[in-house]
C-alpha cells in the first residue's frame, strides 16, 4: 500500500472525512460504545498514580476514553493586540499576504475544531460568532452552526453572522466557496494545521499572529508542548518497556453507513497519538502514509492488538458486533479476537490543540486502565 506525505497526505485525509461524514451528519461523537468508560466525572487518581493491567496487550473488551473535563482553559483573558497586522495565508493558489483590520467577529472553521479551540486557548473566544460541526468544546456549543450536510460550508448562514474575519485551514469546503467570502469583504486566512502535536503548538503561534497577540501565542504554545511533555511521560510508566510487550495499535476511521473504512498512516495525527501512548504504531511498521482503504490483506496484514476508532464511526457501524461481522477479516486479527477497541467522542480524537494533554490522557486510561471507572 502507498500513499501521499506532508500537506498532500493531509488534504486527502480531510477529503475522506469529508466526503464520509455526508452520510453520517447526524451522527454527533458524544454517546459511547459498549465498555468500560474511563472516566465518568473526574478521575480517581492522577494519571501518574494509575496502575496499570498487568498484561495491555493481552487484555480483552472495550473501553472508552473520555474527557475528564471538556472545557478549553485560556491562558488569560483579552490579551492585548496589536491591528492591524499583515499575515500569510496558504491559498489554493499559493502564498497570499492578508491585512487584518477587524477580530471583533470572527468564524473558524476545521475538521477538527482544533482552530476553534486554539483561539479560545488563546483567551479570544469571545470574537467567535460562529461555529462548525466538529466544534464540540462547551464554551462553543451554543454558536450557530455554519457547517450543512456535514462538513460543507453553508455560505449564506456563515455571512449571515457578519463575519469580519474567517479562520480556516481548508479542510472544510468547498474551498473556492470560502476563498469566495472575499468579495463579501470578509478577510479570510488559511492557516497550516497539521495533525500533530508540534502542530498543534504551532497552530497557537499561528493563530496569534493572525489575531495581532504574539504574547498569548507564545505563551499558550509553550503551554501545550509542557502539558504534552508530562503527560507523556507519565504514560510511560504505563506502558511496558520491552517492545515486545507493547500494544500493536492501529487507527480506523469507520463510516458503516457510507461503506467508509480506513486506516490512518504517518501524517495523519493518529501515528503520533499511538506513539506517545508508547504503543506500537503500526502504521509506520507496514510503512502506509495518510490514510488507506482496509482491505482484508492489509488489515490481517497489519495484526493489531488494539484498535482506536471513533465514537460516532462505531456507532455507524452498528456497535463492535456487527462491524465484526461485516468485516470477518477484522475478526482475524488479535484486536478483532479480543474486541479490543478503544473509541472516543469524534470531536475529540483528533482534535490537536489545547487539550491535546487531556485527550493523551484519557487514551492512556482506557488503553492501560481500562477497568478504571472513576
Amino acid at each position: 500500500m502507498s500513499g501521499m506525505t506532508g500537506r498532500d497526505a493531509r488534504a486527502r485525509v480531510a477529503a475522506v472525512l469529508t466526503v464520509a461524514v455526508l452520510g453520517l451528519a447526524g451522527c454527533g461523537g458524544s454517546g459511547h460504545a459498549s465498555g468500560t468508560s474511563t472516566a465518568g466525572g473526574a478521575p480517581v487518581v492522577p494519571l501518574s498514580q494509575v496502575e496499570a493491567v498487568d498484561a495491555p496487550r493481552t487484555h480483552e473488551g472495550p473501553s472508552t476514553a473520555t474527557l475528564a473535563d471538556a472545557h478549553v482553559e485560556p491562558v488569560g483573558e483579552a490579551p492585548q493586540q496589536s491591528l492591524p497586522t499583515t499575515v500569510t495565508s496558504h491559498d489554493k493558489a499559493g502564498p497570499r499576504r492578508v491585512e487584518i483590520t477587524d477580530t471583533s467577529r470572527v468564524v473558524a472553521m476545521d475538521l477538527s475544531g482544533s482552530i476553534a479551540a486554539t483561539i479560545h486557548g488563546l483567551g479570544l473566544g469571545d470574537t467567535l460568532v460562529g461555529r462548525d460541526q466538529s466544534t464540540t468544546f462547551p464554551e462553543a456549543q451554543d454558536l450557530p452552526l455554519v457547517t450543512s450536510g456535514g462538513h460543507s460550508v453553508n455560505a449564506e448562514a456563515l455571512l449571515a453572522l457578519e463575519p469580519t474575519l474567517v479562520i480556516t485551514d481548508g479542510s472544510i469546503g468547498p474551498r473556492d466557496v470560502v476563498e469566495q467570502l472575499r468579495d463579501a469583504e470578509v478577510s479570510v486566512v488559511f492557516v497550516d494545521n497539521e495533525a500533530s502535536f508540534d502542530g498543534a503548538a504551532q497552530l497557537a503561534t499561528d493563530v496569534a499572529a493572525v489575531y495581532g497577540a504574539p504574547a498569548a501565542g507564545t505563551q499558550l504554545s509553550e503551554r501545550i508542548s509542557s502539558e504534552i511533555s508530562e503527560t507523556t511521560a507519565q504514560i510511560a510508566r504505563l506502558a511496558p518497556t520491552a517492545k515486545g510487550d507493547r500494544v500493536r495499535m492501529i487507527f480506523l476511521y469507520v463510516r458503516g453507513s457510507s461503506g467508509v473504512y480506513y486506516l490512518f498512516g504517518k501524517e495523519s495525527g493518529a501515528d503520533d497519538l499511538i506513539d506517545a501512548l508508547g504503543g506500537v504504531d503500526v502504521a509506520s511498521e507496514q510503512g502506509w502514509k495518510g490514510q488507506q482503504p482496509m482491505t482484508d490483506e492489509a488489515i490481517t496484514s497489519a495484526n493489531p492488538d488494539l484498535v482506536i476508532v471513533m465514537t460516532g464511526g462505531l456507532e455507524s457501524a452498528g456497535g463492535i458486533d456487527q462491524l465484526l461481522r461485516d468485516k470477518p477479516a477484522l475478526g482475524l486479527t488479535t484486536a478483532g479476537q479480543q474486541r479490543r477497541f478503544v473509541d472516543m467522542a469524534d470531536g475529540d480524537v483528533l482534535s490537536f490543540g489545547p487539550r491535546s494533554a487531556r485527550i493523551l490522557e484519557a487514551l492512556a486510561r482506557a488503553v492501560y486502565a481500562p477497568e478504571e471507572t472513576g
